[in-house]
């Protein structure tokens, strides 16, 4: 009987190689990979040729870590390429075995790449690795029908930026403070309103393909919570401290135009540049949809790397990714490339805790403030009908009288199965 070795080796710890079962045979399933005996692991060695794929904006950073785990792992020769973290499942899945063996890719996409079996589960003694390092949520993202399936780096989340000379941090604890002293340019009228504002209806009490995002018959959207959350948005059209802006929202901050606007640590250079000492950052405001204060939610996304299914070198492949992810990387990643980290002690480092949009991240990063982006495959039907939902609401388009209708369509909509 033939047996998938690499396979097998996705149960063992890279730090001990343990549990790496050459001999095994018959039936056998990946948690009886994980414990069971290590003869072999005396003689088991990481090596081989890896490739490496990461956005071209990590490479300096990351450079460095790969030259030192080469130094760690003499008989690992790594090559780093540039690779779209965004489009990791389209890029993987043209040709597994010609894609690179360790990748960064983003959460959302850990069940759809988990089903088409691209990526490798991780073993039990790894996972708790894992579980005992990064903060909660992070071990959310990574984990798909109770197994991990990927090595968190990083967590974000939009946060709330503003002018410090036209509001104050009172003014934005709410949303009703925070338009009423001032302006707050943000997206409901146009494609992407629905990452910002889709996470409104977790904020009112649902829940978005049920508690743990994979129950695909799970979302409660339309009832009463939702149909206050539609009227909320429709009642920001004529809020005079909401200006309608997508593209223009960073210049409208700078010219004053607006105070405030939503959006996440990839922005923290340009707000600088446009607000100066002006510029503060805040987890997001509460919202009132009309049954008492509601903490406004965000989606939070993790980046992580995961290995390729296809790897020859599944010990080497596994040890890079480990490597990338410790808390050393994250710290580097943060300070390079303003990456929060979602190790728990890099969190705890001077620099991240000194840090005020790090810092408002990792507020957001917690259950009460956001929702874990869902990694169902049927995510992607999520999507459209959401932006629709949210951009004719706004303009009126939905009257009040079809709101429920239109959100039992949502919801039949989104929990068909994708082919």
């Amino acid at each position: 009987m033939k047996v998938d070795v690499k396979r097998l080796l996705i149960g063992g710890s890279i730090l001990s190689l343990s549990a790496i079962v050459l001999g095994a045979c018959g039936n056998r399933n990946d948690d009886a990979a994980s414990s069971n005996g290590s003869a072999a692991e005396s003689s088991a060695k990481v090596e081989g040729d890896i490739k490496l794929w990461v956005d071209t904006e990590h490479i300096d950073a990351l450079q460095g870590q790969v030259d030192k785990f080469e130094k760690e792992y003499p008989d690992v020769k790594v090559t780093v390429a540039v690779g779209s973290s965004a489009d990791a499942k389209a890029d993987v899945s043209k040709d597994p075995e010609q894609a690179a063996d360790v990748f960064m890719m983003p959460h959302d996409q850990v069940g759809q790449m988990a089903e088409a079996g691209l990526i490798y589960p991780i073993g039990d003694k790894q996972a708790a690795t894992i579980k005992d390092t990064n903060v909660e949520a992070a071990v959310d993202a990574v984990t798909w029908k109770d197994k991990i399936y990927g090595y968190p780096y990083g967590v974000e989340s939009q946060v709330l930026y503003y002018n410090t000379s036209t509001l104050t941090a009172d003014d934005v604890k709410t949303w009703e403070g925070l338009t009423s002293a001032g302006k707050i340019g943000t997206n409901f009228a146009e494609d992407g309103a629905n990452y910002i504002f889709g996470p409104l209806f977790m904020s009112n009490g649902n829940v978005l393909y049920g508690e743990d995002g994979e129950d695909i018959n799970g979302t409660n959207f339309n009832n009463e919570a939702g149909v206050e959350v539609l009227q909320w948005i429709a009642d920001q059209k004529n809020n005079s401290g909401v200006l309608q802006a997508s593209e223009s929202a960073l210049s409208d901050l700078q010219s004053g135009k607006s105070d405030a606007f939503l959006s996440g640590p990839w922005s923290k250079n340009d707000v600088e540049k446009a607000l100066g000492d002006n510029m503060g950052v805040a987890a997001y405001p509460t919202i009132d949809f009309g049954s008492g204060a509601k903490q406004m939610k965000a989606f939070l996304g993790v980046k992580l790397y995961a290995v390729n299914q296809q790897t020859e070198a599944p010990l080497a492949a596994m040890a890079l990714a480990e490597y990338l992810s410790n808390q050393e990387t994250q710290e580097i990643e943060f300070t390079e490339n303003g990456v929060v980290p979602s190790n728990k002690d890099a969190q705890e480092s001077d620099a991240v805790k000194a840090d005020a949009v790090a810092k408002a991240v990792m507020e957001m990063s917690d259950a009460e403030h956001s929702v874990v982006m869902p990694k169902l495959p049927e995510m992607v039907s999520f999507w459209p009908p959401m932006d629709a939902l949210i951009n004719d609401t706004y303009k009126g388009q939905i009257k009040p009288d079809q709101f429920q209708d239109k959100l039992d369509k949502f919801v039949s909509d989104i929990s068909k199965v994708t082919e």
